[in-house]
C-alpha cells in the first residue's frame, strides 16, 4: 500500500483477483471475498463457523492475491478473538484499511475493545457468522444470540439474508464504515448462508473502486497516528466532561442510515441489485405483515408469494440495517393497511418484556394505537424455520386475539408458547436432490463440487446445504441439494426429494434414509449386493418404502471400486459420476470431465 492509498503505477508480480463473473459458492467466501480485497490487515481468530472467513484470507495472502490498492494484505493470527480485536484496534488507529471475522463466544471475547474502537470512531468492519452462545448447553450452530449481545457497544449492524447478500453488503459495510467513522458488525446466519453454496454474481474489482471512495481511504490514513503528528487518544475522563463527550458522537449515528442507504444506492445503480434499509416484499395492500432479519426471510417470501396467489393480503419487512434502528425506513416500507405486525426474533433473552428486534418495532410505532404488534421466537440453534411455520405466524395474526408472545418450530408442552404447525408447503421449480453419509467418506465434498458444477456450467440457479453432527468425522452427514430455472430462496431443508442418494448401506438400517423420497423419486445405493440381490438385504421398512412410494431404485459397490483404486474410504469420486448419470443435468461426457477436472484441482 503506497502512503496516499493509491494503487503502484508499476507492475506487482504477485496475482489479483481474476474470476468469472457468476460463481457457486458459499457465504464465507462470498464475504471474504470482498473483505480480503478491502483490507491491509486481516487479524483472525478461528471459531466455528466463521473459521473459513479467516482461513480462506490467509491463504489468499499467501499466494500473493492483491487488495484493490496493489498490496497483499496480511493476516496475522493472534493467541485469542480478545488478541484478534486488540490487533484490528490498533491496526486502524495507525490508519490501516483493517478487518476481523468471527462468531459466538469469540465475539464475546472481542466486547471491551468494540467498545473502544466505537468510541474513537474508528473504522473498520467485523464480519460475524452469526452463532448461538452457550447457555444450558454448547451449541456450534446458529442463531442471533451473539450479535444481540454486542448492540450496545456502539457499532453500527448490517444484517444479510444469503449468499448473494453476504457479498453485496461486505461491499456497503467497508464503503459506510470509511464515509461515517462508525465501526460496521456485517453479519449473516452461521451455517445456513455461511455454509449454504449458492449461485453469485461477483463484484470485480471496478465494482469496488466505484463504491469505495479514495477520499474516504485518505482521510481515514490521514486520522491514523503517527510521530510526525502527536496527539493524545484514550485518555481518562471526569465527571465534568465524560457525558458530553459521549454526546458529541450523536451526529455520526445519526447520519449512518443515509449514509448506508447511499452507498446501497450506488451498489444499485452499478450491479442491479437493489436494497434499502428496510425492503418490503407482498400484497401492496397487506394487512399482515412479519417483520424479520437473516436466512428466514427468505422462507417467508416465498410463504407469501404462495399466499397472495391464494389471496391472502400478506408482506414481509426485511430489516437489513439493525444499528442504528432505522424506524422511519420501517414505518415508510410497510403498506398503509399493515395493522398487525408479527416480529420475528432468533434469540432469546431471558426475563425481557420482548426480545429485541421485536422491542425495537415496537418503539418505532410507539404512540400508534392503531397497529398491534406481537412477537415470536425461532430458529434458536438452527432449528429448522419452514414456509408452514411462517404461516402459522400468519394464520395467527389473523386471528381476533393473537397471542402477545410466542415461539414457532417446536412444540412447548412447558409454557405452552409454541404456535400449532399446519400442513403446509411452498411449489417449487428446482429439482430436490438429498444424499446420506458419514463424515469424512468425501460425500459433502463431492456434493459441494457438484453444485458448483451445475451452477456454473449450466443455466440453472444452484444452492447446496450441508448438515453435520456436532461429533463431526465419522458422524452422519446429510447433503441437501436444490437446482432449477427460478431463483431459490428455500432457506430450509429438503422435505420431498426427487434423487435419494444413500452412500453408506449401514444407514439403511438406522436411519429413514427414504422418508423424504417423493413418489417416484429416483435412489442411488452404494451396496455391497448387485442389482439382482440388494432387495433379499434391504430392511423390511426400507423395502415397504419402496414399493408404497414406487421408487426406481439403483445400485453400486462404490465401496470396492474405490478399494481397488487405492482410495481407501474415499468413495466420493466413484458416486459423483453416478449422480450426474441419472440426474440428466448435464451431458454425461461433460460431467465425467468436469469431475476429473474438479479431483485434479482439489487433491
Amino acid at each position: 500500500m503506497t502512503p496516499e492509498g493509491t494503487a503502484p503505477t508499476t507492475a506487482h508480480p504477485h496475482t489479483t483477483f481474476a474470476t468469472p463473473r457468476t460463481r457457486c459458492l458459499d457465504g464465507n467466501e462470498a464475504a471474504a471475498l470482498v473483505a480480503h480485497r478491502l483490507s491491509d490487515i486481516c487479524a483472525i481468530y478461528p471459531i466455528t463457523p466463521a473459521s473459513a472467513m479467516g482461513e480462506l484470507a490467509d491463504a489468499w495472502s499467501g499466494n500473493g492475491r492483491l487488495n484493490l490498492w496493489g498490496s497483499v494484505p496480511e493476516v496475522i493470527e493472534m493467541q485469542s478473538e480478545g488478541g484478534a480485536a486488540a490487533a484490528l484496534h490498533g491496526a486502524v488507529q495507525k490508519g490501516a484499511l483493517a478487518t476481523s471475522f468471527t462468531a459466538s463466544q469469540g465475539l464475546l471475547l472481542m466486547i471491551p475493545t468494540m467498545f473502544k474502537v466505537a468510541g474513537e470512531l474508528t473504522p473498520t468492519v467485523l464480519h460475524v457468522a452469526a452463532r448461538a452462545i452457550a447457555t444450558h448447553a454448547l451449541s456450534i450452530f446458529g442463531d442471533h444470540s451473539d450479535v444481540m449481545s454486542v448492540r450496545s457497544t456502539g457499532w453500527a449492524m448490517l444484517c444479510a439474508s444469503d449468499v448473494q447478500e453476504a457479498h453485496d453488503f461486505a461491499l456497503v459495510a467497508h464503503a459506510a464504515t470509511l464515509r461515517a467513522r462508525v465501526p460496521f458488525l456485517h453479519f449473516f446466519d452461521g451455517f445456513r448462508t455461511s455454509h449454504e453454496v449458492a449461485t453469485v454474481t461477483l463484484l470485480d474489482d471496478e465494482d469496488l473502486r466505484a463504491v469505495i471512495r479514495e477520499e474516504d481511504v485518505l482521510r481515514h490514513r490521514a486520522h491514523g497516528l503517527t510521530p510526525e503528528a502527536p496527539v493524545l487518544r484514550g485518555s481518562a475522563q471526569n465527571p465534568d466532561v465524560f457525558f458530553q463527550a459521549r454526546e458529541a458522537a450523536n451526529l455520526h449515528y445519526d447520519a449512518v442510515p443515509a449514509t448506508v442507504a447511499q452507498v446501497m444506492r450506488e451498489l444499485g445503480e452499478r450491479t442491479g441489485r437493489s436494497y434499502s434499509l428496510v425492503d418490503y416484499h407482498g400484497h401492496p395492500e397487506a394487512d399482515r405483515v412479519i417483520v424479520a432479519m437473516g436466512s428466514a426471510t427468505g422462507t417467508i417470501r416465498e410463504t407469501v408469494d404462495e399466499l397472495v396467489d391464494r389471496g391472502e393480503k400478506v408482506g414481509v419487512a426485511v430489516v437489513r440495517l439493525y444499528r442504528p434502528f432505522p424506524a422511519d425506513a420501517l414505518r415508510a416500507a410497510l403498506p398503509a393497511t399493515a395493522t398487525r405486525i408479527a416480529v420475528l426474533d432468533r434469540t432469546k433473552e431471558p426475563g425481557a418484556p420482548a426480545e429485541p428486534l421485536h422491542l425495537d418495532v415496537m418503539s418505532a410505532f410507539t404512540g400508534d394505537g392503531s397497529t398491534l404488534i406481537i412477537g415470536g421466537r425461532y430458529g434458536l440453534g438452527s432449528k429448522e424455520f419452514t414456509p408452514a411455520d411462517a404461516k402459522a405466524v400468519f394464520d395467527e395474526l389473523a386471528k381476533p386475539e393473537p397471542r402477545r408472545r410466542f415461539t414457532v418450530g417446536i412444540v412447548d408442552d412447558v409454557t405452552h408458547l409454541s404456535l400449532e404447525t399446519p400442513d403446509f408447503r411452498v411449489p417449487t421449480t428446482a429439482v430436490q436432490a438429498m444424499f446420506f453419509g458419514l463424515g469424512s467418506d468425501g460425500t459433502v465434498g463431492a456434493n459441494k463440487t457438484s453444485i458448483k458444477l451445475i451452477g456454473e456450467h449450466t443455466d440453472q440457479y444452484a444452492q447446496g446445504y450441508f448438515v453435520y453432527d456436532s461429533k463431526k468425522s465419522g458422524s452422519m452427514t446429510v447433503s441437501h441439494l436444490r437446482f432449477g430455472p427460478d431463483p431459490i430462496r428455500s432457506a430450509y431443508l429438503i422435505d420431498s426429494a426427487d434423487f435419494v442418494a444413500c452412500h453408506q448401506f449401514g444407514l439403511l438400517a438406522r436411519v429413514d434414509v427414504l422418508a423424504t423420497a417423493r413418489t417416484g423419486a429416483t435412489v442411488l445405493l452404494n451396496s455391497p449386493y448387485p442389482a439382482d440381490e440388494v432387495w433379499d438385504a434391504l430392511p423390511g421398512d426400507v423395502q415397504a418404502r419402496i414399493i408404497e412410494k414406487g421408487l426406481e431404485v439403483y445400485v453400486v459397490d462404490a465401496t470396492t471400486i474405490a478399494r481397488d483404486a487405492g482410495l481407501g474410504p474415499r468413495i466420493n469420486t466413484v458416486m459423483q459420476p453416478c449422480f450426474f448419470a441419472l440426474a440428466d443435468v448435464l451431458p454425461r461426457e461433460t460431467a465425467i470431465r468436469l469431475v476429473k477436472e474438479s479431483v485434479e484441482k482439489a487433491y
